[in-house]
């Protein structure tokens, strides 16, 4: 069957041969492939669209269905990771940034593509380069040859999931202009704030081993992901299966959305409904305050690592249809929310090679 793209949202299909040159409708957006895209006049301004507050929330057994149908949605995508996908989706929950960190080819963009797609949400890739400038990423203004008058043209970051990849090749200009996108919601530019469409989303990837030509993350922005995974090799079961569903095209060109960017509105808003008892906001707040009087470490976690542990455990309690935080919830998330956000002392690098080191001793003597 040939081939069709979407010109209104880019979704790639296959229609029959006796459909070629009929009307067919877009299986995402469901607009008639054959209809034009609205032109813009030449002198009309461009217009984002912020969508509103959600009227009604869901409560943590609608928020844990839809949770695993995006799950099992992705997990067409990725094989033998389980735990990493839902940790991937418990931080779109949480309204955080996703991180990950591992070596080429394991699979990280195909992650965030896969859960960009099945959300329903706008997406946009942002390849990162040493020349890659901030207009690139937020946009710029442009002359209009007509009026005379500067319209603003939108970057690829006025969408709602952002996939930012080999984030540390980009300079440190460029990674600093996502600091306000990641932590305010909002662009500024020349004094006119814009605010960006919800549910917002940025996952970035990078590679830990190969280093040249590359600049390191900044604690401050380390700091703004509120999760960092790594996806590590699959087994070679796993491996097997990936051959056999890659033998005639990738999941990927097939994954279709489950849900809507409404729908994950409603979730982020019912997240913020869990229960989280007094016992649980100790343990969180004793787990992060530990970390900053660690002699192993040099940089403990911020305040902004508290809470994103307190959101990041309501997220994964209403994934499991749980309506209240358990200290297990916490522990289980300590590693991903925290350890990135830490730094280890060169002399102390023997016996805590990362911060993961030293957040699992720590659990470990909370009990």
């Amino acid at each position: 069957m040939p081939k069709r793209v979407c010109q209104h949202c880019g979704y790639s299909f296959e229609i029959p041969d006796s459909l070629v040159g009929e009307n067919f409708h877009c299986p995402r957006c469901e607009k008639n492939i054959l209809q034009p895209r609205p032109v813009r006049e030449p002198n009309e301004k461009i217009k984002l669209t912020v969508t509103a507050p959600p009227d009604l929330i869901y409560a943590a057994d609608q928020l844990a269905h839809i949770a695993q149908e995006i799950i099992a949605n992705v997990q067409r995508v990725i094989v033998g990771k389980p735990d990493q996908v839902t940790l991937a989706v418990m931080a779109l929950f949480a309204e955080g940034h996703l991180l990950l960190e591992d070596v080429p080819g394991v699979a990280k963009t195909m992650l965030s593509r896969a859960i960009a797609q099945s959300v329903g949400c706008s997406f946009k890739r942002i390849q990162c380069t040493p020349d890659l400038q901030p207009e690139n990423v937020i946009g710029d203004f442009i002359l209009d040859p007509t009026t005379g008058r500067k319209d603003f043209r939108f970057g690829p970051l006025f969408s709602q999931m952002v996939l930012v990849d080999e984030i540390n090749r980009a300079s440190p200009r460029t990674q600093a202009a996502l600091l306000e996108a990641m932590g305010e919601g909002s662009v500024t530019m020349d004094r006119t704030s814009y605010r960006l469409e919800r549910p917002f989303m940025v996952m970035a990837t990078q590679n830990p081993i190969e280093q040249e030509g590359t600049f390191r993350l900044p604690e401050a922005q380390m700091d703004r992901f509120l999760v960092r995974l790594s996806l590590g090799y699959p087994s070679a079961e796993d491996e097997k299966e990936m051959c056999i569903r890659a033998q005639q095209q990738h999941p990927i060109e097939t994954i279709k959305s489950v849900t809507t960017a409404d729908e994950i509105l409603k979730c982020q808003r019912g997240v913020r409904d869990v229960s989280v008892g007094a016992e649980v906001r100790d343990f969180i707040v004793a787990l992060t305050r530990a970390t900053r009087e660690h002699p192993a470490l040099r940089l403990g976690a911020s305040p902004r690592g508290s809470l994103g542990l307190f959101h990041a455990a309501q997220a994964l309690a209403a994934i499991q249809g749980k309506d209240s935080v358990s200290i297990e919830h916490v522990k289980t998330l300590a590693v991903a929310v925290l350890a990135h956000r830490l730094l280890v002392r060169k002399e102390a690098l023997k016996d805590y090679p990362d911060g993961a080191a030293v957040i699992r001793e720590i659990v470990e003597q909370m009990g």
